[in-house]
């Protein structure tokens, strides 16, 4: 069996103190929205005792799916390397990045730039460039992890991501030949691919994801974005369903407006002699009623082994 823990969401503070030239732009509008609203929501405190609940539970891998940062400051991806060293080491923990770790042009590289051990693929050259550097992919056991960066600079106002053509094209051809391999593949994404939200914060290419993802086919797509959770089921090749999960804040505290912070843990279980050999039960894991105690909040089948008929 090998377990996934997966978190998003964590919107590290506080904020670095910052230049004024360093505020112009779209960065003014994310202060006040820290200053506001986010920096009485998200909490250090919250964050250690999820990490603690985490490192008790010892899954065997750990995927972060974005939104380390908050306004694309240079300092801001610093503490979030310190936050990923926390969790693990790149061999063990695997990020793909965020609008937030996007937020503005000038420093949309530095997630790459300061975490590439973790979103660095298998035999990968240490100098991969943010152009080619999507998806990437890892394999851990029976398990591929497939990241994918829907992480582009926007406008003020705007939440948006996309996948582009070119990304896109490369990920069918991986999902290809991950499956021909018989592998359980597991796409991170910060932008959900489907699912109900305002425009400013969709992904603009969603639909071009799922018919990837229906043409090609994947076991599990994570999530994130939204700061509350959610699971659907798309259609993939052969009539499979192929579960979506998006996992809540991981910084929210206990009685978080959208949602109480926790994360998820996947348990991933490959049984022989069956046409879909896997079966992947998802336990989500955080605060309950109001309190500071983390346990389990749901646990749920998403997929279960399906035998041919003879």
């Amino acid at each position: 069996m090998f377990v996934l823990a997966h978190l998003t969401d964590a919107h590290l503070g506080p904020l670095p103190r910052a230049r004024f030239r360093e505020l112009a732009g779209k960065r003014v509008l994310g202060v006040l929205n820290w200053r506001r609203g986010r920096r009485h929501r998200f909490s250090s405190d919250t964050i250690d005792l999820l990490l603690a609940d985490i490192k008790e539970q010892a899954p065997d891998h750990i995927a972060v799916t974005g939104d380390l940062v908050n306004v694309g400051l240079p300092a801001e991806y610093h503490t979030a390397l310190r936050f990923l060293e926390v969790l693990g080491t790149g061999t063990d923990v695997t990020v793909v990045p965020g609008n937030h770790d996007a937020y503005v042009r000038s420093t949309a590289h530095h997630a790459l730039l300061n975490w590439g051990d973790y979103m660095r693929g298998d035999g990968a050259p240490g100098d991969v460039t943010a152009a080619h550097a999507f998806p990437f992919v890892r394999r851990r056991g029976d398990v591929a992890l497939i990241g994918v960066s829907t992480a582009i600079p926007t406008q003020p106002f705007m939440a948006t991501g996309r996948v582009g053509h070119a990304q896109l094209e490369r990920l069918g051809r991986e999902l290809d030949e991950l499956g021909a391999q018989g592998l359980f593949r597991v796409v991170l994404i910060h932008h959900p691919p489907c699912g109900q939200r305002a425009g400013h914060k969709r992904l603009i290419d969603a639909a071009s994801v799922r018919v990837c993802l229906a043409r090609h086919g994947a076991e599990l797509v994570i999530c994130g974005h939204d700061h509350r959770p959610m699971v659907e089921m798309l259609p993939g090749p052969n009539s499979a369903l192929i579960p979506v999960v998006e996992a809540p804040s991981f910084a929210a505290g206990p009685e978080d407006r959208h949602w109480p912070g926790g994360y998820h843990l996947y348990r991933i279980e490959r049984t022989q002699e069956a046409a879909f050999p896997w079966r992947c039960t998802l336990e989500a894991r955080g605060f309950r009623d109001g309190g500071l105690e983390i346990a389990a909040r749901t646990e749920r089948l998403l997929s279960a082994p399906v035998v041919s008929a003879r």
